[in-house]
């Protein structure tokens, strides 16, 4: 009989960020995967990615409530406390992280929780870029991605392929079962 192991993502505490792109609806998958291989994912969606996948289908896969602001009952003053998030994670992985996330988290602003949990965040970033190939090419994408990475963020390939737009190049979100690989990989290489 076959030895069973556990997954290298057992147990990690993954914070699983889903900006405004069309490449929302493969958060739902990532997810999934995510949670199959053990890790507990609390998903922080922003207001653009809530017109492309719901919190009700991200929460279900994740069997987390969803954060989807900052406030969690404004006349209770209640609120989600973006620091301890980031200390709470072992992990904050941005997919799809669109332009204008970048932008954001590349100049330290913080329009939104997900971003506030970025500023806060002690543990790796990873971003998947995904946009549309001329905003993937613009010098401005390429800075602000250049710059996270001189943070020490984690940017995926964004590979060719067909784009929402009709158009062929680099921007594509990579495939969400590569994207909990490449997570596997380099967290492991993290503790070696």
């Amino acid at each position: 009989m076959p030895e069973l192991t556990t997954s290298p993502l057992a147990g990690r505490r993954i914070l699983l960020g889903v900006s405004g792109s069309i490449a929302a609806y493969k958060s739902a998958m990532l997810t999934r995967l995510l949670v199959k291989a053990g890790a507990e994912v609390q998903v922080v969606l922003t207001e653009a990615a809530a017109a492309f996948v719901t919190p009700l289908t991200l929460g279900t896969l994740s069997k987390k409530p969803v954060l989807t602001g900052f406030l969690r009952d404004a006349a209770a003053g209640e609120w989600h406390n973006h620091v301890e998030l980031g200390l709470w994670a072992d992990a904050l992985l941005i997919a799809p992280a669109s332009a204008n996330t970048i932008g954001q988290l590349a100049n330290g602003l913080c329009p939104n929780l997900l971003c506030a949990v970025y500023l806060s965040a002690r543990c790796p970033v990873f971003l998947a870029p995904a946009m549309d190939v001329d905003m993937f090419a613009h010098p401005a994408v390429m800075q602000n991605l250049a710059r996270l990475r001189s943070f020490g963020n984690h940017v995926f390939d964004s590979p060719s392929g067909e784009l929402a737009s009709g158009l062929s190049g680099p921007g594509r979100m990579l495939e969400p079962g590569d994207i909990v690989a490449e997570l596997t990989l380099r967290l492991m290489k993290n503790e070696e």
